[in-house]
């Protein structure tokens, strides 16, 4: 499944509007946000019809999946928007995260809690915001809301440390810029590590670079240590290979098309999550040039003056001095 889909539900009472454009969605917030109530409707609806007194529409099918036998009913859904509420259990299953992965439907998913099996994305992290009467009809209108915007997570910053995600050619370019510029940087190993990273580096402003793509599952912990040291900044872009497809170093129209909107060439089933489709891309954009790319071993030609500059220059709020 690719592509973005536009979701309407409704009753006499309440409305929801959103879209979903990734294979993951979550749905964080207090209770009392109306969060079950979405998938109460949805789950009323894929029973009864229009004879529950619910309208939904969407050009694809949207249903529940919270029935004991779930692990032979998913097999058999193609094609769907599957709504889960966080009392099923299942969620945090190793068994569950599996079958996502070889899935190809969406999935949102209503949680408080950190789904560490599966890698979602920051950018689909949302809240329900409630605001107020629909028009003149006398309906609540709910709407998703980012969570963690990019301003509170890309702002200006002159670091004097690096924390870079993986020990890859990501890392290896930083850590040759932040040696020029006489910064430290260091590998985190992986983003279940940066905290631990964080809390033993004593500088004060020090700049993450990790995978936006899958940070999802820390980023609950990572925004609490950002609040006690509001000093320390985070670049999330989608991954260090979507930096250089954004750079301008690879031309192509087809390639800018599919920049500004991924989600309509990104399948979920091949693909799941985008940073692996932009390594693909990138490996095969750039196979049999001086630009190929391996994700193991920087390409030195990356570090080339006029390649570095155009890489730094995607990352308009970091400053290395």
């Amino acid at each position: 499944m690719k592509g973005s889909y536009h979701v309407m539900v409704q009753n006499n009472r309440l409305r929801y509007e959103f879209d979903i454009r990734r294979n993951i969605t979550i749905i964080q917030g207090d209770s009392a946000t109306g969060k079950t109530t979405l998938v109460q409707m949805i789950a009323l609806y894929a029973g009864l019809g229009e004879s529950s007194g619910i309208e939904l529409r969407c050009e694809k099918n949207c249903r529940t999946l919270d029935n004991p036998d779930w692990e032979l009913i998913l097999p058999a859904v193609h094609d769907t928007i599957i709504f889960l509420d966080e009392e099923n259990l299942f969620l945090k299953t190793d068994q569950f995260a599996r079958m996502v992965r070889e899935s190809d439907n969406y999935f949102v998913i209503i949680t408080r809690e950190n789904l560490v099996n599966l890698p979602y994305s920051v950018e689909e992290i949302y809240g329900i915001h409630t605001a107020g009467k629909y028009h003149d009809m006398k309906r609540i209108y709910n709407e998703f809301y980012h969570i963690y915007s990019n301003g509170a997570f890309s702002s200006e910053i002159a670091p004097d440390a690096v924390i870079v995600e993986d020990s890859n050619s990501g890392y290896e370019f930083f850590h040759e810029v932040c040696a020029q510029k006489q910064i430290p940087c260091e590998s985190a190993g992986g983003k279940s590590s940066i905290i631990l990273r964080l809390k033993n580096t004593r500088k004060c402003h020090i700049l993450v670079i990790a995978d936006g793509a899958s940070i999802g599952p820390e980023m609950n912990e990572l925004a609490q240590f950002m609040k006690t040291h509001p000093d320390t900044r985070c670049y999330l872009p989608e991954s260090f290979e979507w930096i250089i497809l954004k750079s301008g170093l690879i031309d192509g129209n087809a390639l800018q098309e599919l920049l500004s909107h991924p989600e309509d060439f990104i399948e979920s089933r091949e693909y799941f999550n985008w940073e692996r489709f932009f390594t693909h891309i990138l490996i095969q954009y750039t196979k049999d040039t001086y630009l190929h790319y391996s994700k193991q071993r920087l390409n030195t030609a990356y570090l080339h003056d006029r390649a570095r500059d155009a890489i730094l220059k995607v990352m308009e709020h970091i400053h290395f001095k």
